[in-house]
């Protein structure tokens, strides 16, 4: 017999059908962001950092990625991306919430993802956090684990190029955060406009007969809330 806990996983899960991208250059202060205006939705963090660090923690590699070790750090993150990979697809099954942590250097990447997403009921957000080139390459020189400056440069350029493109993408539901300085402000702003789009009730229909068919099948009859 499935206990209570069982039988609510995932379909009474806050804020399920709901997925924000988060894109941004090395340096610009995503996790930062993200930390301060998701906690506390319930949405899940689709990012391989953590387990990329551990792995070259394990390895004797430098999170400092000297060119000496690059070719062997990638080696672990390429196994960091797939533990990612498969972390994902469990909290897509269940229709968890999600943000997905990448840099936006790749357009297509998250046009696809979105459209993927959106087959299966998801609603789809950004998260855009922006900075200046000499404050993005300034703050990831600080960090523990940094990017080599001419692939954090490559990657800055790719993702500004992509910011019209986005905002398209994400016609009114994409939240720009500038990130330029340290500002209490910034987080107020996007703690409420991430607020504001976990607030409208999920629109997708696929989201919908999801939903009825699992309280069919689990003999729930409460609907999860935003439905």
């Amino acid at each position: 017999m499935k206990t209570y806990y069982e039988l609510q996983e995932g379909l009474q899960d806050p804020n399920i059908f709901k997925a924000f991208f988060l894109a941004g250059g090395p340096g610009s202060g995503k996790s930062y962001v993200v930390r301060y205006s998701t906690g506390g939705t319930g949405l899940r963090v689709v990012n391989s950092d953590d387990v990329f660090e551990k792995y070259l923690k394990d390895a004797g590699l430098s999170l400092k990625m000297p060119p000496d070790e690059w070719e062997a750090n990638q080696k672990e993150r390429g196994r960091a991306k797939k533990v990612t990979v498969s972390r994902q697809k469990n909290y897509i099954e269940g229709r968890i919430g999600m943000v997905i942590d990448g840099t936006g250097a790749r357009y297509d990447n998250i046009s696809t993802q979105k459209a993927d997403l959106e087959a299966l009921g998801y609603d789809c957000h950004m998260i855009f956090v922006n900075t200046s080139l000499d404050v993005a390459l300034e703050r990831n020189a600080a960090r523990e684990r940094t990017v080599p400056e001419d692939v954090a440069i490559t990657s800055y350029n790719a993702v500004q190029g992509n910011i019209g493109k986005f905002s398209s993408l994400f016609r009114g539901t994409m939240v720009i955060v500038d990130n330029n300085e340290k500002d209490q402000d910034i987080e107020k702003i996007t703690f409420k406009e991430v607020r504001r789009l976990l607030g409208k009730k999920v629109k997708n229909r696929r989201a919908k007969q999801w939903i009825e068919m699992e309280m069919k099948r689990r003999g729930i009859t409460k609907k999860p809330k935003g439905f």
